[in-house]
């Protein structure tokens, strides 16, 4: 980051001073902040020039005067010399304390977001799920890069970060990262969360986004409509392996749950609810939140398919639930033999269940977002779109009901 430096040596006479010699101050100024302090030479006005901050005159103990004055200069130069080398806060004040040798240790910003990422890590299964440690991971690998690509230091002094640091930051994610508009917002965030610490900590003077706005685009999300689902349900997969991962599918569009949550369901989570139908009454690994979900005769009539599967009687599992890696390559496989002209994931189950199984079918919004295990109904609305054909009928009603009248 550019900095306007410049040094003057000038002379501080004391209060009700009248005559006689005064001390030569030394003043350091860095984007128009000064720091002050005494050169440890005093000399008598009227040989002093202003202009030159030197003194007048080429005798011998002129110059030798002149040329101890012109070490001081060289010494705070190579100071800034040192701590832009450093990658370090170039301040009046940091300039005087590195000539002084009176530094305070600086705060180091990768140091922070390593210290963040360690604690993260412990508490992994507790406070935090597993992917949120590799986010952080990942936004800490982007921010060692960023740093190396665009001030070539492998880290900086976290009074350093200012709103240039950050717009270049959203730039080197979008630009060399090649990130998508929500994905650099995304590792943005995860980096607000760690200049949040250096403010919290007194690190940091100025919150450096006071200025920055950045806003999550909405995406399309994908899922299965209904003739899709039930091409899917009634295909017949001789692979017993294959038929597995399209079992576990279609409950999850039958239930909304998310992997890592029909991953770790247990048999134990299947419990009658207070209309005397079977539920699910489990906590969602994301968020922590308890979910409550009715279970469709489609997902009961699976659960039973596998009730005595070995993994699910030696683990207490309600499903046989393999790896998110290898239940997607089987999705892709599996949307080829039935006809599915998109790219199958797992997710595509949950935002199948918000629109095709809930919404269409008239299910109110509220109802879909508490299945779902949302603490805001906007986040559900990102999930559920409102179907052409769900408006048509809507409408036919309303047509009715005019044609009535």
């Amino acid at each position: 980051m550019k900095t306007n430096f410049s040094l003057l040596f000038y002379l501080k006479k004391p209060k009700n001073y009248e005559s006689g010699s005064v001390p030569i101050y030394m003043r350091i100024t860095v984007n128009g902040r000064r720091a002050e302090t005494t050169s440890g030479r005093v000399c008598d006005p009227s040989g002093w020039n202003n202009i030159a901050g030197r003194l007048k005159g080429t005798k011998e103990e002129v110059r030798s005067f002149n040329a101890y004055l012109d070490n001081l200069q060289a010494q705070v130069y190579e100071a800034h010399h040192l701590l832009t080398a450093e990658g370090q806060e170039i301040s009046a004040d940091s300039l005087r304390s590195r000539f002084l040798g009176k530094e305070e240790k600086s705060k180091m910003l990768l140091d922070v977001f390593r210290d963040h990422n360690k604690k993260v890590a412990a508490l992994v299964g507790k406070e935090y799920a597993a992917g949120t440690l590799e986010r952080y991971k990942t936004s800490l690998k982007h921010t060692q890069n960023f740093l190396n690509w665009k001030y070539s230091v492998g880290d900086i002094d976290v009074k350093q970060i200012d709103h240039d640091f950050i717009s270049n930051y959203d730039f080197y994610l979008r630009s060399e990262r090649k990130c998508a508009n929500n994905s650099a917002v995304k590792y943005i965030k995860n980096f607000k969360k760690i200049v949040r610490i250096c403010l919290s900590s007194g690190w940091l003077d100025k919150d450096p986004f006071l200025n920055y706005k950045a806003k999550v685009k909405r995406v399309d999300r994908t899922f299965l409509n209904q003739e899709e689902l039930q091409s899917l349900a009634d295909k017949v997969l001789e692979i017993d392996r294959v038929s597995q991962v399209r079992d576990i599918f279609l409950f999850s569009c039958f239930t909304g749950m998310a992997y890592a949550d029909v991953s770790k369901l247990t048999r134990t989570e299947i419990v009658k609810g207070p209309d005397g139908e079977m539920w699910i009454y489990a906590k969602r690994k994301k968020t922590d939140t308890l979910t409550h979900i009715p279970l469709l005769p489609s997902a009961l009539s699976i659960l039973k398919k596998y009730a005595d599967h070995p993994v699910c009687v030696n683990k207490n599992r309600a499903l046989p639930v393999m790896s998110n890696q290898k239940m997607n390559a089987y999705l892709k496989e599996i949307a080829g033999i039935c006809g599915i002209n998109r790219s199958l994931t797992f997710h595509i189950a949950r935002h199948t269940f918000a629109t095709t199984v809930t919404l269409s079918n008239g299910v109110p919004i509220e109802s879909v977002s508490k299945m779902l295990g949302h603490t805001n109904i906007k986040t559900t609305q990102h999930y559920a779109k409102v179907l052409d054909l769900k408006v048509g009928q809507d409408m036919a009603l309303l047509k009715q009901k005019y044609a009535k009248a």
